[in-house]
């Protein structure tokens, strides 16, 4: 059996009964979560910060999509935490669900808004905007059709004033419309597009042109290269053509049909590379990668082309069967990018030379990470979370290791670990806290150096760790930590609060 912390990143069946599942929260030893992805620049060569006011300090946008609103379980609410020139903070902050002035719709049971989100300015306004997502929205269309919703930055920051939905042209029940997104520029002409995927195989991609009416450039549909819908979606440019691609993570079910060798060999979390172009985005071509539900594409050794980094936790085996591509706690995969797209592969788990820790069953080395550039050099550093590590004898506690890119990539050396008993970070290490269930490097001071953001669980509850980056590492002076009732985000329940981030 999976531990509660796996069994949480994994669980986005598209199907009413999951659905629900996810809305109710409730599994045996744990709380049923979600996992976020990794925002990048369109150009593949740096790492994109949200900065919804404009003040060149990266904003972080996270969610408590199981928040009670109005007494409503399930209804869900997004946070803006404000860069500061001493980072996020509780007190600078904008809190938005459907109950908020201006927001389409209001806060329902269930309605999971905020379960995904995607930055970008979609306007071209100079601000970035936050789509929201809300795939348990009941519309005249039919239950859990989904809605995905624009809020527009401005220079207080994201605001529910003059927000629009952006329309599904396949509406109906069970569409769960908003359940995956990705913003970027696929037909590199400048301006930022928004990719939705719903239940289905069927990827529709807006084109830029957004306005504060409910206009858009127009939208095409793609065939996504699946057995059924996309988990998560994830946009960077790999090839260095200033068209950002695709990696669609599908962790389909296997075609029952297919001949016995594939059944055995089906690996979970499979990701596929669709590239972009001067049309717009396209399977046709497509690439076949390593697996992992989370993914970030920035260039981390300096040659320009967007590299894929995917955290795959699966162990080795599960239940007596072997796992391909998974490793003793997890493996991250890197796959580095070139000008016809993957080139080189990578792999470091806990036993690589340097990484602090060791490999153990079920740490979740690798269930989420992010891209970013902490010391300021030529190459973009790496966090992984692992959620289920155990420390000084707290089972499942949870941990962050940040590593640095060089010329030749990620390495060991000079690698970090943190934990929430390590001195100067806040809190203690208490059974299930799941630090690093998400994570996120941003620049949120305005030195120009990425910061440190992790999300726990916290029995539910949720929380968000800023720790600052020092100028050559991360370090835990200075570091704080986000309740959600600091925030306004009730604690009824299980909202969730820092389980995911914008990207």
């Amino acid at each position: 059996m999976l531990p509660a912390w796996h069994w949480g990143i994994h669980m986005h069946k598209k199907t009413r009964t999951a659905l629900a599942a996810v809305a109710a929260a409730a599994l045996t030893g744990g709380l049923l979560t979600f996992a976020a992805s990794t925002a990048v620049a369109a150009d593949g060569t740096l790492v994109a910060k949200a900065d919804f006011n404009k003040d060149k300090k990266g904003d972080i946008a996270t969610t408590a999509a199981w928040a009670h609103v109005g007494g409503k379980a399930n209804a869900g609410q997004v946070v803006a935490l404000y860069g500061t020139s001493t980072g996020v903070n509780s007190t600078k902050r904008t809190v938005i669900s459907q109950d908020t002035s201006g927001v389409p719709g209001a806060a329902e049971v269930d309605d999971l808004f905020g379960y995904e989100t995607a930055y970008g300015d979609f306007n071209g306004d100079g601000y970035d905007d936050l789509a929201v997502g809300a795939p348990g929205e009941a519309t005249t269309a039919g239950e859990l059709a989904g809605s995905v919703t624009l809020l527009w930055g401005t220079a207080s920051g994201i605001t529910g004033t003059s927000a629009v939905t952006v329309k599904d042209p396949a509406a109906g029940a069970d569409r769960i419309w908003g359940y995956t997104l990705a913003a970027g520029d696929f037909d590199g002409d400048g301006r930022t597009d928004l990719a939705i995927g719903g239940a289905d195989t069927t990827l529709f991609v807006y084109k830029g042109g957004f306005t504060k009416t409910g206009g858009t450039g127009g939208y095409y549909a793609v065939d996504l290269p699946l057995y059924e819908g996309a988990w998560k979606l994830h946009a960077g440019d790999v090839n260095n053509d200033r068209a950002t691609d695709l990696v669609v993570n599908g962790d389909a079910l296997p075609d029952l049909d297919a001949p016995t060798e594939e059944l055995e060999s089906y690996v979970p979390e499979q990701n596929t590379l669709l590239f972009g172009s001067a049309s717009g985005l396209t399977a046709a071509g497509h690439q076949s990668l390593r697996p992992g539900l989370i993914t970030g594409i920035g260039d981390i050794n300096g040659d320009k082309f967007g590299d894929i980094v995917s955290g795959f936790s699966w162990n080795e085996e599960l239940g007596g069967e072997t796992i391909p591509y998974g490793a003793k706690g997890g493996k991250v995969w890197i796959s580095y990018g070139s000008a016809t797209g993957v080139g080189k592969i990578a792999g470091i788990t806990q036993d690589t030379s340097g990484v602090p820790g060791s490999s153990e069953t079920d740490d979740g080395f690798g269930a989420s990470l992010d891209l970013g550039n902490v010391n300021g050099d030529a190459y973009l550093d790496l966090v992984v979370g692992v959620p289920g590590e155990d420390v000084d004898g707290v089972d499942e506690t949870g941990s962050l290791v940040v590593l640095y890119g060089t010329a030749s990539g990620i390495t060991g050396t000079g690698a970090q670990s943190f934990h929430q008993g390590t001195a100067g970070v806040p809190g203690g290490n208490e059974w299930g806290d799941w630090l690093g269930i998400d994570v996120k490097l941003d620049d949120v001071t305005g030195d120009g150096k990425a910061d440190l953001i992790a999300g726990s669980d916290e029995n539910g509850n949720g929380a968000v760790l800023y720790m600052p980056a020092s100028g050559s590492k991360i370090t835990a002076t200075g570091s704080r930590s986000i309740s959600p009732t600091s925030v306004g985000v009730s604690t009824a329940e299980y909202p969730g609060f820092g389980w995911t981030f914008a990207d």
